[in-house]
C-alpha cells in the first residue's frame, strides 16, 4: 500500500469502534456469568474474532448483531477441546485463568507464531500458585498450553506487572470463582496501571466483590459470581489517537464523536502530549476534538509508561516537530507483537530520520523523511503509526498493511475518507 498527502485540509468527524481492551474483557466475563448479557459497541477486529471463536468452541452461545454481542454465559462450565487464538494478546492472557476455574475438562490452546514468542510464565506461575493445573506443550514459559480444570483454591499470590498489565487482569478475571478469597500482591510496578483499573471496574459492574486502592499494591478478590449485564462500551481511545495525531500533523481538525477526556482508558492522556506540541484540544461532554498547528513543538522528554501503546504514534510525528523528542520508560514494548522500540528506530532510519535507540525508549530529531518501503512486522501499531507519515510525505509504502485488522480493520478506509491518497497494490 502507498500513502500520500491529501490535496485538501484534513477536516472530519469520526465515530470510532469500541475499545479492544473492554470488548474482550466484557466477552470473557459475560461468558463466566450465568445467563445472557448484552454488550453494545463491541470492536469487530481480529482480536475479538478469536475471542468469540474460542468462546463458541467452549460451548458459549455468542450472537453478533451489528455492534452488539449477546452472550449466554454458563457460570464457568466449558466444553472440552482444542483452541486456536491467533495473535490475540488479551485472549492469551485472559483465557487460561477462566478455564482453570472449571471443575473438569482439558484444553489445549495454540497461538500464532508471533504470540508463541511472547512470554506467559508470570501469569501461569501465579495461576499455579492458587491451584491451576497448566502445562507448557512446547517451550517452557510460552504457548502452546495444556490446561486441566481443577478449580482454583485461592489464597495469597504474587505477580509481576512490569512485562504486561494483562497478566494481572488475567489473574483477576478468574479470581471470583476460586473457593477462597484471593489476595493479589504486585511485586514491582505495573506498566499501564489504568488497564488493571479498567478490569476491576468491569468486574465490579458484573457483580464481583473486590477491594483495592489507587496504588494497586494489593488487590483482594472475594468468592462471588458474575451476574449477566447490559453494558455499552466506549470508543477505543488507542485507535482514536491515530486520527487526532493526523490532525496534529497536518494542521487539520478531527472530532471523535463517541469519546471523552473522562474515559479511564490511559491512552486518552496522549491528547495532553498533543497540547504540549501546540495543538488546540476541545474536551466536550460527548466528544473530543483536536486542531493542529502549522509547526509542532518538540524539545522535551516524556515517560510513556502509562500510555505505551502511543509510543509509536509519537515517534512517527516527532520528526516534524521543531526540536528533538525523547521517549522513555517503555522497555516492556520490546515484548509486544514486535520489538517496537527496535522496529520504529529501524523504520525511521530507513526514512532518513535521525534517531537514537535506548534500552527503554528512543530519541527522535527533527528531520525531513524521504519516501521508502517499510515493513509492518505483522504489528498493527507499527502499520497505523507509520501510515501517518504518509500524510506529510509523498509515497510512503507499507508491506502487509492488512495487519491493522487486529484492532481497526477499516483504518485505511477512514484515512482515505479524510482525504489521504491511498494506492492499494
Amino acid at each position: 500500500m502507498e500513502i500520500s498527502p491529501s490535496e485538501k485540509r484534513i477536516n472530519g468527524n469520526l465515530t470510532i469502534s469500541g475499545s479492544k481492551s473492554l470488548t474482550n474483557r466484557a466477552l470473557i466475563i459475560s461468558a463466566l456469568a450465568n445467563g445472557k448479557s448484552k454488550i453494545t459497541g463491541i470492536l469487530k477486529s481480529d482480536d475479538s474474532y478469536w475471542c468469540i471463536d474460542a468462546l463458541r468452541k467452549l460451548g458459549i452461545n455468542v450472537e453478533i448483531q451489528d455492534e452488539t454481542a449477546y452472550v449466554d454465559g454458563k457460570g464457568g462450565e466449558w466444553d472440552t477441546g482444542s483452541l486456536y487464538i491467533g495473535a490475540a494478546g488479551t485472549v492469551a492472557r485472559f483465557l487460561p485463568g477462566a478455564l482453570a476455574i472449571s471443575s473438569k475438562g482439558i484444553w489445549e490452546i495454540e497461538a500464532s507464531e508471533s504470540m508463541s514468542k511472547r512470554p506467559i510464565s508470570d501469569l501461569i506461575d501465579a495461576l499455579k500458585e492458587i491451584g491451576a493445573d497448566i502445562e507448557y506443550l512446547n517451550h517452557e514459559g510460552y504457548y502452546p498450553l495444556s490446561i486441566k480444570g481443577t478449580e482454583l483454591v485461592g489464597g495469597n499470590v504474587s505477580i509481576s506487572g512490569k512485562v504486561s498489565s494483562q497478566f494481572i487482569s488475567g489473574l483477576l478475571i478468574a479470581s471470583p470463582y476460586a473457593r477462597e478469597t484471593i489476595t493479589v500482591n504486585i511485586k514491582d510496578h505495573i506498566v499501564q496501571q489504568a488497564y488493571v483499573i479498567l478490569t476491576l471496574q468491569l468486574m465490579e459492574q458484573f457483580g464481583a466483590n473486590v477491594q483495592y486502592d489507587n496504588k494497586l499494591n494489593k488487590i483482594i478478590v472475594h468468592p462471588s459470581h458474575y451476574n449477566p449485564q447490559e453494558i455499552e462500551l466506549e470508543a477505543d481511545a488507542s485507535t482514536a489517537c491515530y486520527f487526532l495525531a493526523l490532525a496534529a500533523l497536518t494542521n487539520g481538525r478531527i472530532r471523535i464523536n463517541n469519546l471523552t477526556y473522562q474515559t479511564r482508558q490511559p491512552d486518552i492522556k496522549m491528547v495532553d502530549v498533543f497540547e504540549k506540541m501546540g495543538c488546540k484540544v476541545t474536551k466536550g461532554s460527548s466528544f473530543i476534538e483536536l486542531e493542529g498547528v502549522a509547526q509542532l513543538k518538540g524539545g522535551f522528554e516524556i515517560s510513556m509508561r502509562e500510555m505505551s501503546d502511543q509510543t509509536l504514534t509519537l515517534a512517527s510525528i516527532a520528526p516534524f516537530a521543531n526540536g528533538p523528542i525523547t521517549i522513555k520508560d517503555v522497555e516492556h514494548i520490546r515484548h509486544h507483537e514486535s520489538d517496537r522500540i527496535s522496529v520504529i528506530c529501524e523504520s525511521l532510519t530507513r526514512l532518513g530520520v535521525r534517531v537514537e535507540e535506548y534500552k527503554d525508549g528512543l530519541k527522535v530529531y527533527p528531520s525531513k523523511p524521504k519516501p521508502a518501503l517499510l515493513n509492518t512486522y505483522d504489528d498493527h501499531r507499527v502499520a497505523m503509526s507509520l501510515a501517518l507519515i504518509g500524510s506529510k510525505v509523498e509515497g510512503i509504502q507499507l508491506n502487509d498493511p492488512g495487519c491493522v485488522s487486529k484492532t481497526c480493520p477499516n483504518y485505511f478506509d477512514l484515512l482515505e475518507s479524510l482525504g489521504l491518497n491511498i494506492l492499494r497494490h
